[in-house]
């Protein structure tokens, strides 16, 4: 008997010990994880110098509330905003509670209660978020969502401006729609999107939950598009595997989130912190997200080199190390084969693997992986010509 909800569909993987790339189970087995904890680890499994920030901020003090001031969170606040090109940060304590604050600061700031979201989008599970959210099955069983949230198709333009009325608030989208299947956006799609919001008067706010902290490449994945949205919400990576989340906003947003407007309890504790300006301190760093794009062009290059002579693959597409691999079935058989064979991938949807490996992954590990992946999808049906 178990005494938790059964919310997750559970592998039947114990993990008892994680160090960079890899992880161990409870039967000793070791699997080569390109899962990163869903985009969390960035910097692998208990990367040492987040680990040393951590105890260190252990043998001082591990809460207070955000009622004293603190230098490490103006730190950490700096660093975040620099690399986003923002101007001010709210700690929360993860992507759901960075996105339904972003909403709400949006609400307030304009006067107007609308938000514009995206078919397959995720933004998360408050009923804020889930609101947000363009999937039904996150939807399903709950009742009615919240009030004002509309949906338009995702790089298409068009749509968007079908439903574009005088009581949008803001456009809130993702660069990369991760849950929804790995679906890069359009850089004039994007781009249009951001000009409709100036000339309407709406925010536009950018999801970079997933595809933040040096998951493509950049600091943020909107800056390989030349946007310069008005929020912008991060999580997942912020903190190696340490619960944080985070709003980012422009100078004039500020007015609007003032003392008693929003909060939170644990919201940038120093635990996460700690971790967090640790990460940034490597991750931000230009050689390091230059050696991330290296290896993600890597990896999307041998990976369409081999599917493109397999009938079972309809796309590899992706950006850095995001990576989605649209099949024409259902996954479920390859990351079950892929597991035995010691390899852990996610889905995106019924039909897409997704690949989130470390940051930190070797080119000798992305070759281990390929190794894996062609064994366990040529087992399924052989290429129609041998690569």
């Amino acid at each position: 008997m178990s005494y938790l909800f059964p919310t997750y569909a559970r592998w039947d993987v114990e993990p008892v010990d994680a160090a960079g790339s890899y992880l161990t189970d409870s039967e000793g087995k070791q699997y080569l994880d390109f899962t990163s904890g869903i985009g969390v680890c960035n910097l692998g499994h208990r990367p040492r110098v987040v680990k040393e920030a951590i105890e260190h901020q252990l043998n001082r003090f591990w809460h207070v509330s955000n009622l004293f001031a603190s230098g490490e969170q103006e730190k950490a606040a700096k660093k975040l905003a620099t690399a986003a090109e923002m101007d001010a940060v709210f700690f929360a304590n993860s992507g759901a509670e960075a996105n339904e604050a972003a909403i709400k600061l949006a609400r307030k700031a304009t006067g107007k209660p609308k938000i514009i979201t995206f078919k397959k989008s995720f933004h998360g599970r408050t009923f804020a978020t889930m609101s947000a959210t363009g999937q039904d099955k996150i939807k399903s069983g709950y009742g009615p969502m919240l009030e004002k949230f509309s949906y338009a198709t995702y790089n298409d333009i068009d749509s968007v401006k079908e439903i574009f009325t005088d009581d949008v608030a803001a456009v809130m989208l993702e660069i990369i729609q991760g849950e929804g299947g790995v679906h890069v956006g359009d850089k004039s799609f994007l781009q249009a999107v951001e000009k409709l919001c100036h000339e309407k008067n709406a925010l536009l706010i950018v999801d970079e939950i997933q595809t933040g902290i040096g998951r493509t490449g950049r600091p943020f994945a909107f800056q390989h598009f030349s946007l310069n949205p008005d929020i912008v919400t991060s999580a997942k990576g912020l903190g190696s595997g340490v619960p944080i989340g985070a709003v980012l906003g422009k100078e004039s947003l500020k007015a609007f989130f003032g003392p008693g407007s929003h909060g939170s309890t644990f919201g940038g504790n120093p635990i996460s912190i700690a971790a967090a300006n640790a990460t940034m301190n490597i991750i931000f760093d230009e050689v390091f997200l230059k050696e991330v794009e290296h290896k993600g062009d890597y990896l999307i290059s041998q990976l369409a080199k081999f599917f493109q002579s397999n009938t079972l693959v309809k796309e590899v597409r992706g950006k850095g190390l995001m990576i989605g691999i649209e099949f024409k079935q259902s996954i479920q058989a390859i990351l079950q084969e892929l597991r035995t064979e010691g390899v852990l991938a996610l889905p995106a949807g019924e039909n897409v693997l997704r690949l989130l490996p470390p940051l930190t992954a070797t080119i000798h590990e992305i070759d281990e992986f390929l190794i894996h992946l062609k064994k366990v999808v040529e087992a399924i049906a052989e290429p129609v010509v041998k690569a």
